[in-house]
């Protein structure tokens, strides 16, 4: 007997048929259709292209603060931090030893000054007087040399008594000439007053020289500042030449940050830029770029370039790592696309795929300012366009179905 299937089951078949059918078509369509794509519109709006860049905070100088002598720290009443002014106290250094040699000093000066005073009120009055004596003394053995000689001629003495007188004449010129060279010597002009005024002057240049040590010994700031560093403390024996604080002045304070030398062709002084410390991320202020060294740093590839902050905010701090934009240019109402969209943007002919009527379209373009990962289109774009992003295996001419982009051309 043969069985005949119910209407209800052949109904269902065919319903089931149809929908397979219809599902086929469907996808055979979607097929044809092409894959989803993710695009992106391009947009038209004001553009600012920045430089973007870490650097520093630092003044235009620092001074270092250290020791002229050797010697152990007494007191260091300052602290690291602290705000000083000219002339204010940094380091003490012990002084027993230096004001022992200055004593000595003074003592070795005073001993040289009353020698010198002994020159002037004793030996060269002294001198004088032996020379007057010596002088009377020439005359009476020249007037004696003068009767010998004529008791010599009138035969009243032989030649002995005569060669005495004039042997007598001799000496006492010698004694006068001896005498007259005594007296010069403790003249203003003498050897012994020069020996004298000269051991005064170096025993005044010593006593300089100690009371300069003993100044030494107390190190003052040399100017208005904050201490950003200090290296001392009580009882250290501090050596001539080392560092003990670094004092940062008040003044200017700058913004130093490393450019990459691929972008040295889009910055020039004057520039401003927008600056926040790390530390303090939403403090936002404006600095001016006023320096571009002349060379490249060989192993970082980078230019170090300096921006001047006018007013910098109450929380930076000196060495403060800061975040940098520079804003090199600005175009208004540009066309804007996103860089990952760009196929060789870096080579002579840079291209997109734009999805026109289904389909992806290789299109040729010309790229104007870039910043923040977008580039501006200055030729073969339009606002609105639908051009793919990202990586892709989606060829010239390939069927493509556009998603993500409101507005985008199908």
């Amino acid at each position: 007997m043969t069985h005949i299937p119910k209407l209800s089951t052949l109904r269902w078949q065919y319903v089931a048929a149809a929908l397979a059918l219809a599902a086929a078509a469907f996808f055979v369509f979607r097929w044809w259709q092409g894959p989803q794509v993710a695009v992106e519109t391009v947009l038209r709006r004001d553009f600012v292209q920045t430089v973007v860049a870490s650097g520093h905070v630092q003044s235009p100088n620092r001074v270092d603060v250290g020791a002229q002598i050797t010697a152990t720290v007494a007191r260091v009443p300052v602290q690291e931090g602290q705000s000083v002014t000219a002339g204010t106290l940094l380091v003490e250094l012990g002084t027993s030893e230096l004001k022992a040699t200055e004593r000595q000093a003074e003592q070795t000066l005073a001993q040289a000054q009353a020698r010198l005073r002994q020159l002037k009120e004793v030996q060269a009055p002294v001198a004088e007087q032996a020379l007057r004596q010596a002088r009377a003394s020439l005359d009476n053995a020249s007037a004696a040399w003068r009767r010998s000689q004529e008791l010599f001629q009138k035969g009243f003495i032989g030649q002995a008594a005569l060669d005495d007188a004039r042997k007598a004449t001799e000496l006492a010129d010698a004694q006068m000439r001896s005498a007259q060279k005594q007296l010069d010597t403790t003249a203003a002009t003498g050897s012994d007053y020069a020996v004298a005024a000269s051991t005064v002057d170096g025993a005044r240049a010593a006593l300089d020289a100690a009371h300069a040590r003993t100044q030494y010994a107390t190190i003052r700031s040399p100017l208005d500042g904050v201490l950003i560093a200090r290296n001392v403390e009580v009882g250290d024996v501090v050596q001539a030449g080392k560092v003990l604080m670094t004092l940062s002045p008040n003044g200017r304070t700058q913004i130093v940050v490393a450019i990459d030398e691929k972008n040295l062709h889009l910055i020039a002084l004057g520039q401003q830029a927008l600056v926040s410390a790390d530390a303090y991320p939403k403090t936002k202020f404006q600095a001016t770029l006023v320096y571009i060294n002349p060379g490249v740093n060989v192993q970082t590839g980078a230019v170090d370039v300096k921006l001047d902050v006018e007013q910098p905010p109450a929380v930076l701090r000196q060495d403060m790592t800061a975040s940098v934009d520079i804003e090199v240019a600005r175009r208004p109402q540009a066309l804007l696309l996103s860089a990952a969209a760009v196929r060789d943007a870096d080579g002579a002919s840079p291209w997109v795929l734009r999805v026109q009527d289904g389909r992806a379209e290789k299109v040729n373009v010309h790229l104007g300012l870039r910043s923040g990962g977008q580039v501006e289109v200055t030729e073969g774009l339009q606002e609105g366009d639908a051009v793919l992003t990202g990586a892709t295996t989606v060829r010239p001419g390939n069927r493509v179905r556009a998603l993500g982009a409101p507005g985008a051309r199908p």
